[in-house]
């Protein structure tokens, strides 16, 4: 038994990392601001993690095994939990992201062509930090999400008196209504009602991870590994939007129909002109067994055609 505590963690992966930690057994606190519950058994505290007063006073004395955290965005959020959490954690794991990886967001050593990115293409322990930027104005902060994670990440890997280990997700998928940011959904509502798929003239393929696979992931790398760094979780397998909208043609019936997203235009979610496919080598080497995307993808497919469906019924 652990003693895990989860800031974040009340919806989607989060919410069965959660439920899996808590169903093996271990002790496991979840920090949040009070707009959902945790399962019975779990601890719930109630604060806002950017008030640090606030945090540190609602933590009291706890220590934990490990802190997970689910819901960092910015190095001003990173120096915070470094500060609270720095002699009451042996284990710091932060849930980031592939869009560290883009191109298009900062000057990254190039990769060749169809080569998967590794983890040492954004290091942590060298990347710049600038406190000073306007993390806390949301409409910067969302144009600037890549480079908030990568931000945090060197934070957390330089600051923090604890063990540190990042875990980059590739785009999570699966859930039906439970996935919450619609972007398969996107897919299914398009090609159900045959109305257009905008993509780049030459999408690059990208990785995906199912969102129950993440959970899992994220206990393993909380409770049963022992790594620091970076990691990428993405299941075995690249695949392009017009492959993924082929899927999802075999589950509607209905053909995809696509239009040519102009230079610089707006395309649908997952299609992109730049290179970034993560390889998961290092997670396969630590221990860590990942399924193929070609497994799970129809099943998750088919569960947002339904929920889809019965929504528009």
């Amino acid at each position: 038994m652990q003693r895990i505590c989860v800031i974040g963690g009340s919806r989607y992966f989060g919410k069965l990392l959660v439920e899996g930690a808590h169903a093996a057994g271990h002790q496991v606190t979840v920090i949040n601001r009070g707009s959902t519950r945790p399962p019975v058994g779990v601890e719930h505290l109630v604060v806002d993690r950017d008030d640090e007063a606030a945090l540190g006073a609602a933590l009291g004395s706890r220590t934990f095994d490990a802190v997970v955290d689910q819901v960092c965005y910015t190095p001003v959020q990173a120096a915070i939990a470094a500060r609270v959490f720095a002699g009451r954690t042996r284990r710091y794991v932060m849930t980031s992201t592939i869009e560290v990886y883009d191109p298009a967001t900062a000057a990254l050593p190039a990769v060749p062509a169809g080569t998967p990115v590794p983890e040492e293409n954004v290091d942590p322990s060298a990347w710049l930090v600038d406190m000073d930027l306007p993390w806390q104005d949301e409409a910067y902060l969302e144009a600037h999400y890549a480079e908030g994670k990568r931000q945090a990440e060197a934070v957390l890997s330089r600051d923090g008196g604890f063990a540190f280990a990042s875990v980059r997700s590739a785009h999570v998928l699966g859930g039906g209504v439970r996935e919450f940011t619609g972007r398969l959904a996107h897919y299914t509502e398009r090609v159900r009602r045959g109305e257009e798929i905008a993509v780049h003239a030459n999408a690059q393929p990208t990785v995906f991870i199912h969102y129950r696979e993440l959970a899992d992931l994220l206990l393993w790398a909380t409770t049963a590994a022992d790594f620091t760094g970076p990691v990428n979780a993405c299941s075995d397998g690249l695949l392009g939007v017009r492959e993924l909208a082929a899927v999802v043609a075999a589950q509607t019936g209905r053909e995809p129909v696509h239009r040519t997203a102009p230079a610089g235009g707006t395309a649908s979610p997952f299609s992109t002109d730049r290179h970034y496919a993560m390889s998961n080598t290092r997670a396969k080497r630590l221990g860590f067994t990942f399924s193929a995307v070609s497994d799970w993808l129809p099943g998750a497919v088919a569960e947002t055609v339904s929920a889809s469906a019965t929504a528009a019924a």
